[in-house]
């Protein structure tokens, strides 16, 4: 009994003395320095090198927008799901944990029954009950890290979980703005198409009624009718992708289309910032995108499932002990009953045959190779898509202002042409090559804004974001 104790201290010393976990340790993976360089497209007047900021729609002065953009953080069903994965992340970091901690057992057993009488001694009773109880515990010295390594795997993966719930926020952010900008966008566009199509309209009626007093031929009252229903023509598409940009968004905060703010459809003007946009630096790039976080925690995990395989080719100790009774007839469970106790190691090892747990690790470590890989690629991806999206901006910028230029000339030709047609200076042909100018131009202009607007909302997607809460606040508006 003295020698079995000495045992059992000894394995409970080399459990206390188990610093030794197997098994590659992480190391954040290195960013190429070119990777955080300031951006190519910073060399704009649109763009500053600051910092950006988490909630950048704020950007945009909109207390329409910025109470949509809350309700879908707190409302969208793809955040939801993401917010579930979080919780089931942290449920294996609890049943990891659980590992390192004694395993117990209770059971209990009942039986009523008659036994044979050659099975019986003379004077006992052949009939009657017998009630059995036990009690046993199990644990495991983690003398090589195995449960150690599963606790650093599971917490790994949570805070992967988290980083992919933040870039789901990230997307649903990005689209609801990109929603509320393009119905705006496009209700300013089909505002542009209506006064052109009352300009034309008007023009129409004048030429008409020069047409009547023979100043005109019918063929210019023709060729402004045919102008005018072309015009016309191209507001239902307009319409129609307006109110697909509504119902997106309705989905996106977790509405009905039925169910959309008023205050939302009531924006008929192209959502702007005027001031230049921080964009920061590809070092503040990598450190605010989520899906790079991702990643590098996902190789985490990885490295540490390494160290999970390596244990098992190692033995694996478990102290184990029981208590049981057992109470026939009318005797007491508990008290009178006889007592038995358990109390032993147990020890498990695959060996010598060890091909299939180093085939294990084998796979573990090509895991973790790919997890390296991916990594490498995000960090790539997000650094394309950040200049991508910066030279997108900054041509669309470039593009509206030409259009501007080219709609205010357009608009004084479409002027002066009238004025020398009433004083019969130049032929209606004239004229109306000019009003078409002018029509081409302020649709051209007003889809340049639009296009400006989402690029603004591309720009800010691929920077990214953060968020220090794991459930947004609720519904801003209802």
């Amino acid at each position: 009994m003295f020698q079995f104790r000495k045992t059992i201290a000894a394995l409970m010393a080399a459990s206390a003395l188990a610093a030794c976990t197997v098994g590659p340790e992480h190391v954040e993976p290195a960013i190429p320095p070119a990777a955080a360089a300031p951006f190519i497209g910073v060399q704009s007047a649109s763009v500053t090198a600051d910092a950006p900021a988490d909630d950048w729609w704020k950007l945009y002065d909109d207390p329409v927008l910025d109470a949509l953009v809350a309700d879908a953080l707190a409302a969208n069903t793809d955040v939801r799901v993401a917010l579930a994965r979080i919780e089931r992340a942290r449920a294996g970091l609890r049943g990891s944990r659980g590992a390192a901690l004694p395993r117990t057992a209770v059971s209990a057993s009942g039986t009523y029954g008659r036994v044979s009488e050659s099975e019986t001694l003379p004077g006992i009773d052949r009939e009657g009950r017998r009630l059995a109880g036990e009690f046993a515990a199990a644990y495991e010295l983690d003398l090589f890290g195995r449960v150690a390594r599963g606790i650093e795997a599971s917490r790994a993966d949570l805070d992967a979980a988290r980083q992919d719930a933040d870039a789901v926020r990230v997307i649903v952010a990005a689209d609801t703005v990109q929603a509320y900008v393009d119905a705006a966008a496009t209700a300013q566009q089909i505002a542009v198409g209506q006064a052109m199509v009352e300009l034309l309209a008007k023009s129409e009626r004048i030429t008409d009624a020069r047409f009547r007093r023979g100043l005109n031929q019918k063929l210019d009252v023709l060729r402004l009718t045919q102008l005018r229903e072309a015009q016309a023509a191209a507001i239902p598409p307009l319409q129609a992708r307006r109110d697909a940009a509504l119902f997106r968004l309705a989905a996106l905060t977790g509405r009905t289309p039925q169910d959309l703010p008023a205050a939302a459809l009531d924006r008929r003007t192209t959502p702007d910032i005027a001031a230049a946009i921080p964009v920061g630096d590809g070092q503040t790039l990598l450190a605010r995108r989520p899906d790079v976080k991702a990643a590098e925690r996902r190789l985490a995990a990885d490295t540490a499932r390494i160290g999970m395989a390596t244990a098992d080719l190692y033995p694996r100790i478990t102290l184990g002990a029981s208590v049981s009774t057992t109470a026939l007839g009318n005797t007491p469970v508990l008290g009178s009953g006889p007592l038995g106790w358990l109390l032993g190691p147990l020890i498990q090892w695959a060996f010598p045959n060890q091909e299939a747990v180093r085939a294990r690790i084998g796979a573990a470590r090509a895991d973790a190779a790919a997890d390296l890989a991916r990594f490498d690629g995000t960090v790539l991806q997000a650094l394309q898509e950040t200049e991508t999206a910066l030279s997108a901006y900054r041509n669309a910028l470039a593009a509206e202002d030409r259009l501007a230029a080219s709609r205010d000339a357009a608009d004084r030709a479409a002027k002066v042409s009238l004025a020398r047609q009433s004083r019969g200076q130049i032929d209606a042909l004239d004229a109306l090559d000019a009003q078409r100018t002018l029509a081409l131009t302020e649709a051209d202009y007003a889809a340049a804004r639009r296009n400006v607007a989402l690029a603004q909302v591309d720009l800010f997607r691929a920077l990214g974001g953060n968020w220090t809460e794991e459930e947004p606040a609720g519904r801003a508006m209802q």
